[in-house]
């Protein structure tokens, strides 16, 4: 151990760039964990949500297009715009203390909607990371059309 301590100098010296790209991927990987970390919500996986959903009945929203909705969505998801996602509405409410999982297209919309509801004071906010693409390449079931 001593000896790579002792060589490290040199070895830093002789490949700078390398040293560099090390610190600076090293710093990016934290940076990445940190968000995740301070987020507040959690992301699922498609195997995650069906046990969420069926040991905890969790509230699933889907904050697709309503076309996109209709053409596939986790079995008994509800359809909500990302614009109508209101921690105070009447939709919401009796959800604050049970889990709500959120889902989309592909994980951009509802990542959003979930940091939302975490903001809102939501104590159990998921997120199915990936969307509803993860959850077809995990052959998980579809439902079609309206809720």
């Amino acid at each position: 151990m001593s000896e790579f301590l002792h060589r490290l100098p040199e070895f830093l010296g002789n490949h700078f760039v390398l040293a560099l790209a090390f610190i600076g991927v090293l710093v990016a990987l934290l940076v990445v964990q940190m968000q995740q970390f301070m987020r507040g919500y959690t992301a699922l996986t498609p195997a995650g949500l069906t046990q969420l959903i069926n040991r905890e009945n969790a509230y699933v929203i889907d904050v697709s297009a309503q076309a996109e909705f209709e053409s596939g969505h986790v079995p008994g998801a509800h359809h909500l715009l990302p614009s109508q996602v209101d921690p105070d509405g009447k939709e919401l409410s009796k959800s604050r203390e049970a889990p709500v999982a959120l889902t989309c297209r592909n994980g951009q919309a509802s990542a959003s909607a979930a940091q939302k509801l975490k903001k809102a004071g939501y104590s159990k906010v998921f997120w199915l990371e990936g969307g509803i693409a993860a959850w077809r390449e995990a052959q998980m079931p579809l439902a079609k059309g309206r809720q």
